[in-house]
């Protein structure tokens, strides 16, 4: 038992060393969709609004930004601060993987494996260092499923029913792609119902529950759809591939892409990715070709098996990917399915470690195992803080420059004006505001009039500035 506990521990402290190292500087700058959700935590924290769901930059549900409130006020309006969040959530998703993978398998091994597969993920752990809320679609649904298989053989088990159906349906308010999961929780039920062997008497109950309180938690987002229907789609009919010239072969194409994306050819996005790099590192990606193999294997020999929820969680996660048209591969579109495709590579690769045992003996394998492990560190750390980091595509990615031009203007003394020039071609639309300048909103601190008048800052069109008598002192920045 302390065993355990010391190497879920150790795991837990390398997924928040991998993600909490350098936050402050790492990913540099901030990208205006970041910065855009900082915009709507300044003004909430003035106004006392926090909404359900923002309807700035195609909408976004207001969970995620309403935690990010609760950091920016404790830290103050740093690029770090709106990441926090993102950080923390990423490594209870690492715990909640090993949790998951435990009690669909009853493996402590696995579970570890999966686990620790996670917390090393190139993958997971970009996206547990920016400030996008689609990192909470992972995490809700991985408690989700937790909850509902533990309940089935807890002493608490209404308990644990409730607490499953409050973070399902709590991951409505994540990410749009996660709408697409009721239809992996409906064969979760259904294999929960059918297996007779995992579960007692108690299995209606606990469904009901289950649902009644996923219905419960989704209700506020909801009732905001229902009475603005025209925000629930947000920019998924702008980038469908039936928006397309030719569905078919678009659809086509974007299986073979997303297929591909996990060994072949990841995300081109530097924001996302070593641009290019297949999201697995080779050894994993092997790995999960073979958890996928013996997990096809094991569902059909037996069609209620655990295997089959990570499969259908796989197929599912996947499908709003293959139905856009924008930027595939994509990785942020995927990051639902990262918790199946490392608890299938931990099952690959303890099927590969079985086979190696069976023809090697000695101690060698083992500490080839530990060796292995080492790499999989030695590599997240190199591929993130090296190679990534200190790459100068990716200051770009991140609007770095805007830093720069932010952390300038906050030195300049507060009696001094400013005036903030945004040309013609710069200007395109959030509440006046350009989608380019939300980075130095945020920064400066100026999203607000009053934001504004406190800082002595001014925006303002080319035209604008032409007419406006600028004071002699004044500093003047064009953009």
């Amino acid at each position: 038992m302390i065993k355990k506990i010391v190497f879920v521990f150790l795991i837990l402290i390398i997924a928040a060393g991998l993600r909490l190292y350098k936050l402050p500087s790492s990913p540099p700058g901030l990208y205006p969709d970041e910065a855009m959700n900082g915009n709507n935590v300044l003004e909430s924290l003035e106004t006392g609004d926090w909404k359900i769901f923002y309807r700035e930059n195609f909408g976004r549900e207001g969970l995620f930004i309403n935690l990010q409130g609760l950091s920016v006020a404790a830290f103050g309006n740093e690029s770090w601060a709106l990441r926090l969040p993102s950080t923390i959530i990423g490594i209870f998703t690492v715990l909640g993987v090993y949790l998951l993978a435990k009690v669909l398998f009853n493996n402590e091994t696995l579970a570890l494996l999966a686990s620790f597969f996670l917390a090393t993920s190139f993958w997971h752990i970009i996206f547990s260092r920016i400030g996008f809320r689609a990192i909470l679609a992972p995490f809700f649904l991985t408690w989700a499923l937790y909850f509902l298989f533990k309940s089935l053989n807890a002493k608490y088990y209404k308990t644990c029913a409730v607490t499953g159906g409050l973070f399902y349906g709590l991951g409505f308010h994540s990410y749009i792609a996660y709408r697409a999961t009721p239809l992996l929780i409906a064969i979760a039920g259904y294999f929960l119902y059918k297996n007779y062997s995992l579960i007692r008497s108690n299995k209606r109950i606990v469904l009901a529950i289950f649902t009644i309180s996923a219905i419960l938690a989704i209700l506020p987002l909801g009732i905001y759809f229902f009475q603005n229907p025209q925000d629930f789609f947000g920019r998924t009919a702008s980038i469908s591939i039936f928006d397309s010239p030719s569905p078919i072969r678009a659809l086509a194409l974007n299986l073979l892409k997303t297929a591909g994306m996990f060994n072949v050819a990841g995300d081109f996005n530097w924001r996302h990715n070593l641009a290019g790099r297949p999201e697995l590192f080779w050894p994993i990606g092997i790995c999960f070709l073979v958890g996928i193999f013996i997990s096809i294997k094991e569902t059909m020999k037996k069609c209620f098996s655990p295997e089959l929820i990570l499969l259908a969680w796989l197929a599912i996660g996947l499908l709003p990917v293959i139905l856009s048209n924008e930027g595939l591969p994509h990785a942020l579109r995927s990051i639902i399915v990262i918790p199946p495709v490392f608890i299938l590579s931990a099952i690959g690769a303890m099927k590969i470690y079985e086979l190696l045992k069976s023809k090697l003996t000695g101690r060698w394998l083992p500490i080839a195992g530990y060796l292995f492990l080492s790499l999989l560190l030695f590599e997240a750390y190199s591929s993130y803080f090296v190679r990534w980091s200190e790459e100068p595509r990716v200051k770009t990615a991140f609007a770095y420059q805007d830093s720069v031009i932010a952390k300038r203007v906050n030195n300049l003394p507060k009696n001094q004006p400013k005036y903030i020039v945004v040309t013609a071609t710069n200007r395109a639309i959030e509440r006046d505001n350009p989608i380019s300048l939300q980075s130095i909103l945020f920064l400066t601190k100026t999203f607000t009039a009053k934001q504004r008048s406190d800082k002595n800052i001014y925006y303002l069109t080319t035209e604008e500035f032409e007419k406006t008598d600028i004071p002699e002192n004044a500093f003047v920045l064009t953009l």
